[in-house]
């Protein structure tokens, strides 16, 4: 199950991540680079809600913004 949030729920939960979590999002980033290789973006948010206890919700958004920023290095 894919979710995909609107460009402004997205901010929001992007924006809430370090307080929710107590990780930033370059440590997320990590933790996403250093993890299991998924082709898909929502295997890729599976595992990460299910191995470090986030919700879907702040799974998709991390593994979204990831990938955005990882684009973004490449241009």
């Amino acid at each position: 199950m894919s979710l995909n949030h609107s460009p402004e729920t997205h901010s929001r939960l992007i924006e809430r991540i370090p307080q929710v979590t107590g990780r930033d999002l370059p440590e997320w980033f990590t933790t996403i680079e250093n993890g299991p290789s998924f082709v898909r973006c929502d295997e890729r948010s599976n595992w990460l809600a299910d191995e470090h206890g986030l919700s879907h919700g702040y799974a998709a958004a991390l593994v979204r913004e990831h990938e955005r920023t990882r684009r973004a290095r490449h241009y």
